[in-house]
């Protein structure tokens, strides 16, 4: 049976010409045998937007990865495919969105943190507006770099070709994946450096930079909280609005079909009412042919052009509402950029930092909402719209179709065949009974195929629940698994403090969250791309459903002939079916082990960094022993040297006042060199503010003569008085705020000097304090175990003389888990005791200047 002409085809050679006729164009050859005959299945499936029949190309509606779907062309569109893709970019939308409150929560967890670092620095603080926009300024870049990269892979599947194939789409979808993580992982890196940033940068200690740290994750951990329960709702709510875009193409796709049966039914009433009239003997066969050839052109012709207007009105309707809907989105970005912009600043920071976070994620989730439902508003309305313009056409195209009836058995048939008119109309009124009973079956088919759709719908939505709990159990399966292992590695380390295992354990939950969350997303896309694959068989599947439909209720009494077909359809339906089971759990587990591969590398990706922190816990704890190792050598070998110079033979009186006496001068030295070279500093600063207040008074001068003559040449104008006063005034303010900036300069100036000067001092003071105990241990025959000098250049490169209090040269600025007592054996006056309780035993004469001890005194005041 040809579904195209209604009639019985014993071969296809006729079939084909008559097709090839009719598209004016040779068939693609895509044939399907099935029952006794072959059906042509690119005439049996007309797409939502095609003509007549035969112009549908089958190369979108059985796809495998290398056959063509469309881009933009609705023509020869699959309607699974289409959908599919657009899901796909709405995954894409919704992780931007989120990407973008990601970027939004942590600027506001940062300001947060600042505010409890800088408690005594006000929100508008240089400082703190620069720390803030430092991190805002990277966080900007990174967006702009990974937009870069996506426009450049979605351009490279682009070409000139108005298709894409499915292959493409999957390296595509592949691409966005890699380029999505390595953003994750850049962003991961920006949170690492904020400490050595703020360390280094701005002369932060290590232990607030570290708490701010801590901070910061505790609270990312929250947002990503709150952002992985927005992503599960709103994908959730991604497919709904699928399946409703499936529902709606299938809608528009049945209302305009209806034409095609139309088309087929009234024809076919005709060409019986013919084949009447050639049997009766009133027509012949030349003349039957003749004219059923211009029925068909005319019928035809006429569905063609509802076709045609359907499509290209369809199109602008289209067109139409995209641009209101940009237009109308533009506003709304506009409006909730506004509304966010408000609420941030009339947002307290430090009242209730969780309580904040959950507004702004209530706001944002609100305005993602409020831009989806004015989508689908939108799409909701174009569907009504195109649905109106269909029934439009279809009722102009069916006044057309009742004309062409009535001319032909009211005008031509009289005169051919030479019946009355009454008779004539008789079978005008026939051949409409005989086309609405056919139109009868052909509404219980259309009904029998909704019913099969509405069943494939729920399918569909219970394979996605199923792929939503499988992802779910392996979110779980992989959180546990890292977790465990993590603390385990902690466990079997040791040696670490609780605070550099919590810090470890918060710095790896959180990126096991984002890493879990990004991997979410890419299962719905791998799910949605196995259904794209699986969508050729599928559509097939549903043809032979709606076909052992049609023929189940074509005839409630069956032949034996028939019932033989209808079994062998039954069984071909099943083979399909098993058919499409088997091929569903190919490519499922195919993509599975993709997705598998994706999070194994995801999963390499968060060991390396969770490696790295561990890393620096341990290197922290290893300096920090170290320190204390080496702080307590030192105070044993002066230990050491102080009972060997009291025991030894070698040690006299004299040679102790000796040593005694060239620290004290070596020590007077250092102090009067660092006075001399303070003073010499504070002239330069001082003569540097005196030559910049003459420059500024020459120019305040030259601006003041150059006023003072404007103001004379108008001098006879009434305002000449309050203008004088204004500019007065704005030279007024403009001195004092230079002033104060002066201040300000000069003081930095003298603070930077300052801490240069006192970290030389303390490096000198240092070299004197080891050449005394060098000299000492080597009086009394001591070997010297700490012979070289402490470094110097390490102090002095590494600043560590960034406060008033003075800290161990040796110790790491850096250090997590550095000392917090002081070490008064390396600061303090080493020599003092042992010189002393020497000296008073032997009671000799102290040998000690006035002036030397003073000096020393000042120093151990410092």
């Amino acid at each position: 049976m040809c579904p195209v002409h209604g009639e019985q085809r014993p071969a296809l050679v006729k079939c084909l010409n008559v097709c090839r006729a009719a598209c004016q164009a040779p068939c693609r050859g895509y044939w399907l045998r099935e029952l006794k005959g072959r059906i042509c299945l690119a005439h049996y499936y007309v797409p939502l937007a095609q003509g007549k029949p035969g112009t549908g190309s089958l190369m979108s509606k059985y796809p495998s990865v290398n056959e063509l779907i469309p881009r933009d062309d609705p023509r020869s569109a699959d309607l699974d495919l289409c959908v599919y893709n657009l899901h796909l970019k709405d995954l894409l939308h919704l992780d931007a969105a989120l990407r973008q409150e990601r970027r939004l929560m942590f600027i506001q967890i940062f300001k947060m943190c600042l505010l409890d670092l800088l408690s005594k620095k006000k929100p508008d603080d240089e400082l703190y507006q620069k720390i803030l926009s430092k991190q805002e300024n990277d966080l900007e870049e990174l967006e702009k770099g990974l937009q870069a990269r996506l426009s450049h892979t979605e351009m490279l599947g682009a070409g000139d070709s108005e298709y894409v194939t499915l292959a493409d789409v999957e390296k595509k979808e592949r691409e966005y994946s890699e380029q999505l993580i390595d953003n994750m992982e850049a962003f991961w890196k920006q949170m690492e450096n904020i400490q050595p940033f703020l360390v280094d940068q701005f002369k932060c200690s290590s232990s607030k930079a570290r708490q701010l740290e801590m901070t910061l994750t505790d609270r990312m951990i929250v947002a990503e909280g709150l952002l992985r329960d927005s992503q599960d709702v709103q994908a959730l709510d991604a497919l709904e609005r699928t399946l409703g875009r499936a529902h709606m193409a299938k809608t528009i796709e049945s209302l305009k079909l209806q034409i095609q049966e139309e088309t087929r039914c009234r024809l076919a009433a005709i060409s019986q009412s013919l084949e009447l009239l050639t049997v009766e003997g009133r027509l012949s066969g030349r003349q039957k042919e003749e004219l059923l050839t211009q029925q068909h052109k005319a019928f035809w012709g006429e569905a063609e052009r509802f076709s045609r207007e359907f499509v290209q009105q369809g199109k602008d309707l289209v067109k139409a509402s995209l641009a209101g809907q940009a237009e109308g989105m533009a506003g709304l970005v506009l409006a909730q950029e506004e509304e966010q912009r408000s609420f941030l600043a009339e947002a307290r920071l430090a009242a209730d930092p969780e309580g904040h976070l959950q507004a702004l994620h209530e706001v944002l989730q609100r305005q993602r909402l409020t831009q989806t439902d004015l989508e689908e508003e939108e799409e909701v309305r174009v569907t009504e719209a195109v649905a109106a313009l269909c029934q439009e056409l279809y009722r102009t195209t069916m006044d057309t179709f009742r004309k062409f009836a009535d001319v032909l058995f009211l005008q031509t048939l009289p005169g051919v065949t030479g019946l009355s008119q009454a008779d004539c109309d008789y079978l005008r009124q026939e051949a409409q009974e005989n086309t609405a009973r056919q139109l009868g079956k052909s509404d219980r088919f259309r009904k029998q195929q909704w019913e099969l759709f509405q069943d494939l719908l729920e399918q569909e939505r219970q394979v996605w629940m199923e792929e939503h709990a499988l992802s779910a159990v392996l979110q779980t399966h992989l959180r546990d698994g890292h977790e465990s292992v993590t603390r385990q590695v902690l466990d079997r380390l040791g040696g670490l403090s609780e605070e550099s295992v919590r810090c470890v354990l918060q710095g790896h939950a959180l990126l096991l969250r984002s890493a879990l969350r990004r991997l979410a997303l890419r299962g719905s896309a791998v799910a949605t791309l196995t259904q794209m694959r699986l969508a050729g068989k599928k559509s097939l599947l549903q043809e032979l459903r709606e076909q052992h439909a049609l023929e189940q209720g074509s005839s409630q009494c069956l032949d034996e002939h028939q019932w033989q077909l209808l079994s062998a359809l039954e069984a071909r339906v099943l083979e399909e079916t098993h058919r499409l089971r088997e091929e569903a759990q190919r490519t499922r587990l195919q993509l599975q082990q993709q997705l598998l591969a994706e999070a194994q590398e995801a999963m390499q990706l968060l060991q390396r960094h969770t490696e790295r922190a561990i890393g620096r816990a341990l290197l922290g704890q290893a300096r920090n022993a170290a320190t204390k190792g080496r702080a307590r050598d030192r105070d044993d070998f002066k230990r050491t040297l102080l009972e060997a110079a009291t025991e030894s033979v070698y040690v006299t009186s004299a040679g102790v006042g000796r040593l005694v006496q060239a620290y004290y001068q070596q020590v007077g030295g250092v102090m009067g060199d660092h006075e001399d070279r303070q003073l010499q500093h504070l002239r330069t600063l001082q003569g540097e503010r005196r030559e910049n207040y003459k420059l500024r008074r020459k120019q305040d001068l030259g601006g003041s003569s150059s006023g003072a003559e404007s103001a004379g040449g108008a001098r006879e104008a009434p305002q000449a008085v309050h203008l004088r006063m204004l500019a007065q005034q704005r030279k007024f303010l403009a001195q004092f705020t230079a002033h104060q900036r002066t201040r300000l300069d000069a003081w930095k100036q003298k603070a930077r000097a300052a801490d240069h000067l006192e970290a030389q001092l303390e490096a000198q003071l240092q070299e004197a304090e080891q050449t005394f105990l060098s000299e000492l241990a080597a009086l009394a025959r001591v070997p010297c175990a700490e012979s070289r000098p402490v470094s110097n250049k390490r102090g002095l490169s590494e600043k560590s003389l960034r406060t008033k209090r003075k800290k161990p040269p040796i110790r790491d600025r850096g250090d997590p888990e550095g000392p917090n007592d002081d070490d008064s054996a390396s600061r303090g006056q080493p020599s003092g005791p042992l010189s002393g309780k020497r000296l008073s035993q032997q009671g000799s004469e102290a040998g000690d200047g006035e002036n030397s001890k003073k000096m020393l005194k000042r120093r151990s005041n410092l």
